[in-house]
């Protein structure tokens, strides 16, 4: 990562790993359909009402900072999209779920559909992203896709943990659990707005199985 010259506007634009994946295909997959801005990098509580030059100076601090460079790391970008909301509205878009803790035993499923609020029909037509961090002890699929299925699909993981993570795109989701033998496994799901970039995480627990022994005795005769 490297910082640009804040003095000048520049438009820093590159292909993230994922587009140079699709351009080397060559099979005409690569097309540009929409874009998105975020502010990841910008510390708003910098923004100071008091300070001693007037208004003119509040935001002197955030106007003053560097300015990145673009990653070609798409898991580490636009992690806080920028929206545009009607003129008036006070409260920007939120996402949750309805359980924020679950609780499941081996092959049992559950149904989890986020909505955003705050924001009418958020989200609505991008879905969102569920990004489950560990398939060792479930699975994810998505029940109910998004009308527009050209979106993209954000994941906000390491490298060393997408091996073993599931992540999927669509409205509805439902989550069934794997069988474990040894322990209880807890893992994270995180759900991300696809339009809003808000975000909810789900903490999920699979307990492991109960295996039922018998114990037998046997009788020996002596004569």
């Amino acid at each position: 990562m490297g910082y640009l010259n804040n003095s000048t506007i520049t438009v820093d634009a590159i292909l993230t790993k994922k587009g140079r994946e699709l351009l080397a295909r060559g099979r005409d997959e690569f097309k540009i359909t929409q874009f998105a801005l975020a502010d990841d990098e910008i510390d708003y509580d910098l923004y100071n009402p008091e300070h001693p030059l007037g208004t003119a100076y509040y935001g002197a601090a955030i106007e003053n900072m560097p300015v990145v460079e673009a990653l070609a790391d798409e898991t580490q970008m636009l992690k806080y999209k920028l929206v545009t909301l009607p003129k008036g509205t006070a409260r920007i878009p939120v996402v949750r779920v309805a359980q924020n803790n679950i609780e499941l035993n081996a092959n049992e499923s559950t149904i989890i559909t986020p909505s955003t609020v705050n924001f009418g029909g958020g989200n609505r037509r991008f879905g969102y992203t569920a990004i489950l961090s560990d398939s060792d002890v479930a699975d994810i699929v998505a029940t109910r896709g998004a009308s527009n299925s050209a979106a993209s699909v954000p994941q906000f993981i390491g490298d060393s943990e997408a091996a073993q993570s599931i992540t999927v795109s669509g409205t509805q989701f439902e989550i069934t659990a794997k069988e474990l033998l040894s322990a209880d496994q807890q893992i994270t799901i995180l759900f991300i707005g696809n339009e809003t970039g808000g975000r909810a995480s789900v903490t999920l627990t699979v307990k492991k199985v109960e295996i039922a022994t018998t114990a037998t005795s046997a009788n020996t005769a002596v004569s």
